[in-house]
């Protein structure tokens, strides 16, 4: 079973390892309710999807009703001014078959106009609060990508009081200077105050640059358990981190099988070994 921590100040224990569910985006029920076993399994009690996920949401309604109160359920909107992020909220909850969400994130804020526009007066987080008064969600989050969101995230602390913050967090990304040292300050205010931090993109091994597409990833990812044991393990054992699992149903149960056998983090020099045996690159150049 792989172990459960505060989810920051929202008073949920969430598993360490929360479930990323873009990797339901193209798959058939079936496949997602199998999805669901290994899940369980685990213990993993903290779904992760987005109302751009494809067929993510529909996907998950039947899971809750299987299993009502054993997930903490998040979502996301793509929209930025309010209207737009009202109307897809109530599509994500018709979808979901749920009256509420426990989190509902702004997701990858990252352009500054755009950035600009969702947190500012008829933006999205104008939707946010007011769904949050009224019961539809209980909390709010923001998310993103990219080698300025460290920095950026740390913007938009300083302008709303959010929830969570999602963004990349492995070995070679870190080894970005300017990433490595917004996320270090990232860290020091999400744990100040209490804000969850949320990671991705652990396994990532490199851009698929015209490479033909063997996985359900933007990215290429680690195919072996024994580099998924190292990568996965790397994360979590910087406390107060979340890793949220890769984007490929199949790859799924060897991400929780190394969560589940976490015991401390990996040295410096393994993971400068599985760098340069794997050949891993940075994903945001």
């Amino acid at each position: 079973m792989i172990a459960l921590e505060p989810f920051g100040r929202t008073g949920h224990r969430s598993s360490r390892t929360i479930f990323g569910a873009a990797s339901l985006s193209q798959v058939t029920q079936s496949a997602a309710d199998r999805t669901l076993d290994v899940l369980l399994q685990y213990g993993v009690n903290h779904i992760d999807t987005a109302a751009g996920y494809g067929d993510s949401e529909l996907r998950i309604a039947p899971w809750l009703k299987r299993e009502p109160g054993s997930f903490f359920l998040a979502t996301k909107t793509g929209e930025r001014k309010a209207d737009a992020a009202r109307e897809q909220l109530h599509r994500s909850l018709e979808r979901l078959g749920v009256d509420h969400v426990d989190l509902w994130q702004l997701h990858s804020l990252a352009d500054p106009i755009e950035w600009d526009t969702a947190l500012s007066p008829g933006g999205a987080i104008e939707a946010a609060v007011e769904a949050r008064d009224q019961g539809l969600v209980k909390f709010i989050g923001v998310t993103g990508h990219g080698i300025q969101i460290a920095a950026g995230h740390r913007r938009s602390l300083a302008r709303f009081d959010f929830d969570s913050v999602l963004l990349p967090y492995n070995v070679v990304t870190m080894r970005e200077p300017y990433y490595a040292e917004n996320f270090e300050a990232l860290a020091r205010t999400c744990a100040e105050r209490q804000v969850a931090l949320q990671t991705i993109k652990s396994i990532a091994l490199r851009p698929w640059l015209g490479r033909e597409h063997t996985r359900t990833t933007w990215y290429e990812p680690l195919e072996e358990q024994s580099d998924i044991d190292l990568a996965v393990w790397w994360v979590l054992g910087r406390p107060g981190v979340f890793l949220n699992t890769v984007g490929d149903i199949e790859l799924l149960p060897r991400v929780l099988d190394a969560a589940s056998r976490f015991d401390k983090r990996p040295t410096e020099e393994a993971m400068s070994a599985l760098v340069e045996r794997s050949r891993l690159e940075p994903l945001f150049p």
